[in-house]
């Protein structure tokens, strides 16, 4: 198994970061649940990804808006949904960010995130079998998350 890098740097001091690795999430979900999360306060974002999974707050989708129906309270957007399992995972990567911060003497309360990627993984390989003894393939795609959150000042 390959060693999997951050896509930044950032400043050891200031920041905490954490990583969900090839989760069994979707990878369209995670992308666009990563879009709407960028910028916003740690408490903010763990209280949206609950909303989500109440099914409270749409996720707005952006880039896989095709054939994805029109959701009330999207500010400024039409299509979105509620990716559940996706924010369930998302949001034990933010709470180990957290926990990861809370270990280095920083207070996660006060943190932005400032890098939030999905990046596709390993895919599974499957069949679906068909009749005649024919097999259609039904592959897997894992889905790695980043998360890096930074002190504000």
């Amino acid at each position: 198994m390959a060693k999997i890098e951050y896509s930044i740097q950032p400043e050891p001091e200031r920041t905490a970061r954490a990583m969900g690795y090839e989760m069994d999430i979707s990878f369209k979900h995670a992308v666009e649940i990563c879009r709407a999360l960028k910028g916003k306060k740690v408490p903010e974002a763990k209280e949206y990804l609950e909303d989500v999974m109440a099914m409270k707050r749409a996720v707005p989708f952006k880039k896989y808006k095709r054939d994805v129906g029109h959701r009330r309270g999207l500010n400024g957007w039409y299509a979105g949904r509620y990716p559940k399992k996706a924010a369930r995972a998302i949001l034990k990567v933010i709470q180990n960010a957290e926990g990861n911060a809370e270990y280095k003497g920083l207070d996660p309360e006060e943190m932005v995130i400032t890098h939030i990627q999905a990046k596709k993984g390993r895919v599974i390989q499957g069949i679906m079998p068909r009749a005649y003894g024919r097999a259609t393939p039904k592959n897997n795609t894992l889905t790695t998350v980043e998360l890096v959150i930074e002190e504000v000042r």
